[in-house]
């Protein structure tokens, strides 16, 4: 079921953005990415020509229980698809590509213009969703320029990423050249050196109007740790395991997973892959020629009980603690094939993603509970993120030299931190750097750059099952208010005649008391009902207005009971009439 439901207070309507900008101005709009990690999705507008650029999903919050993910709110673009000339997806990860099957539609199917890779998982997860539009695609290669349309020109470079085939772009517009880098990290060679400095230069050559940069890595002080040095790492935690190997890491992470098989290969073990997503990426991967892996290496997960436990290597999903995942599945004893045993060695080779810290904590402590032996990114240099920290990002703002700096991906402090390095860096005032929130709408012109007063909606859409609903405020504040108070459910039965109480109320508590060990308030809620209904008027052969009878115990009984356990659960009224 898909939902919408605000995200912040702010919240107008569409309005009409000739009083806000000027005719020849470009209008930038995100809507997604810049309040949170996820759900990235903006747009570039030039008079009746948009390009839109990623379509991605946010993981739920504690503050949406019961919610699949979330995805970028289209509206805007609905309205006006027929000016939608193009859609450009920087790279192949879920947050910035998994919103497709449910916006591609009501957007009107425009061409994605991406890369091989990206291009299959995007068609793999498309499977998922039969009812969704065949997409039409453009291959895109790194050095190449596509004209896009009238106004908007795209040339596209490589990125290091930690998923290969990401890509960045320069693009040419009427009131200048626009960099969006996508999400981008340095990589270095034997002696420390960074490579690929030599685009980033290029792109400076360009003339840049306006950079955009992530900022997920902005508050991360030094340089990327070199999948050089991760790997010898993994390579030394391997080589002294008596027993399986489980590692558990994103599924996304191509490169290092390929890796991980040649060491695992290197040193005679096979390799089994327990995880969906995973399993999928790594055969597109290998099918794309990505992954070139010996014949025989990997084998089936049900094979794994006809090898020595010293031979086994096992890649899992799940390293996040999501419920589902391989990982969580093996530490609640759920999994069919892995059972954990006393000489396993578990590699979480990925950071902890923010908000799932206390799931990992959890997984951790169930998997050591059963005797692993754990090993995660703290303890050693065993992940390096796809993300470039601080000095990766004064490097790229010093190569390419722009006019205007636009933080982009990310909250507020991350943006803001991303912006003052811009300052420092780049010597550029204030006005020069532009902290935008989803929803705002930028205008570009060649000689400044502002944020309107305009907003469009950007608030969340849920994504809860199979159907389409328009409740999630209302559904998500019932959810809340069950998990944090619970409930008290109240049956009534009445009189039909005159309304009066034929028998003591039932009272059915669900998450706020124990009743056995309640008796006394329980007694307290019977004596404060029979006050209600005692003192409405007796309604004689008029019928009995139940809703009322429902609003009156619903309200004075939530009060009541506030006021003696100073907790708030959701009452349901229940009236039987006889």
């Amino acid at each position: 079921m898909i939902k919408n439901t605000k995200r912040v207070v702010r919240r107008a309507p569409m309005r009409d953005h000739g009083s806000h900008t000027s005719k020849d101005s470009l209008r930038f709009i995100p809507l997604g990415g810049l309040e949170e990690i996820g759900r990235n999705m903006m747009l570039l507008e030039y008079k009746d020509e948009i390009l839109v650029i990623d379509a991605g999903l946010q993981f739920p919050e504690e503050e949406t229980p019961g919610i699949d993910y979330i995805i970028p709110n289209t509206a805007y673009l609905e309205e006006r698809k027929q000016n939608i000339k193009g859609l450009i997806i920087t790279h192949g990860h879920y947050d910035h590509i998994g919103a497709l099957p449910h916006v591609l539609e009501k957007i009107g199917n425009p061409t994605i213009y991406t890369t091989r890779l990206s291009k299959e998982i995007i068609m793999k997860r498309q499977e998922e969703f039969k009812n969704a539009p065949k997409p039409i695609f453009e291959i895109i290669t790194g050095g190449e320029t596509k004209q896009i349309s009238k106004n908007f020109a795209v040339t596209f470079f490589n990125v290091v990423h930690n998923i290969p085939d990401g890509t960045g772009m320069i693009i040419r517009t009427p009131i200048g050249n626009i960099v969006h880098p996508g999400e981008f990290k340095f990589d270095y060679d034997a002696s420390g050196k960074p490579l690929g400095l030599n685009t980033w230069e290029m792109v400076g050559r360009e003339g840049i109007h306006t950079l955009m940069l992530d900022s997920t890595g902005a508050e991360t002080p030094g340089f990327s740790l070199s999948e050089r040095v991760v790997e010898q790492e993994l390579e030394k935690i391997f080589k002294t395991a008596t027993g399986r190997i489980l590692i558990g890491t994103f599924a996304s992470l191509l490169d290092r997973l390929t890796e991980i098989v040649k060491i695992a290969d290197r040193l005679g073990r096979h390799v089994a892959i327990s995880g969906r997503s995973m399993k999928t990426n790594f055969e597109i991967a290998q099918r794309l020629g990505y992954a070139k892996v010996r014949s025989g290496t990997i084998i089936p997960l049900e094979d794994i009980k006809n090898y020595r436990d010293d031979k086994l290597l096992i890649l899992c999903t799940g390293a996040q603690g999501e419920p589902n995942g391989s990982f969580m599945r093996i530490a609640n004893g759920e999994h069919k094939q892995i059972k954990i045993r006393k000489d396993d060695t578990v590699v979480l080779s990925s950071s902890v993603v923010p908000g799932n810290e206390r799931s990992v904590q959890t997984l951790k402590d169930n998997l050591s509970r059963q005797g692993a032996v754990i090993y995660h990114y703290k303890m050693l240099d065993i992940h390096s993120s796809g993300h470039a920290p601080q000095e990766e990002l004064k490097t790229v703002m010093r190569l390419v030299k722009p006019k205007f700096f636009l933080p982009i991906h990310g909250y507020y402090f991350m943006r803001w931190r991303n912006a003052k390095l811009a300052q420092e860096e780049l010597k550029l005032k204030p006005e020069n750097t532009i902290l935008a929130d989803n929803g705002l709408v930028v205008e570009m012109l060649r000689e400044s750059v502002r944020v309107t007063n305009e907003q469009v909606p950007a608030y969340y859409v849920m994504v809860d099952g199979l159907g389409v609903g328009d409740v999630g405020e209302v559904v998500l504040r019932d959810r809340r208010t069950l998990a944090q108070e619970g409930m008290v459910v109240i049956i009534t039965t009445l009189s039909k005649e005159n309304g009066r109480i034929l028998k003591n109320p039932d009272i059915i508590s669900r998450g706020f008391i124990y009743l056995k060990e309640n008796q006394d308030l329980l007694e307290d809620i019977r004596r404060k009902i029979r006050g209600i209904i005692g003192r409405i008027p007796e309604q004689k052969n008029q019928g009995l207005d139940a809703d009322y009878v429902k609003t009156l115990v619903r309200d004075q009984i939530g009060q009541f009971l506030y006021t003696k356990t100073q907790r708030r659960p959701m009452i349901l009224p229940v009236i039987i009439e006889i």
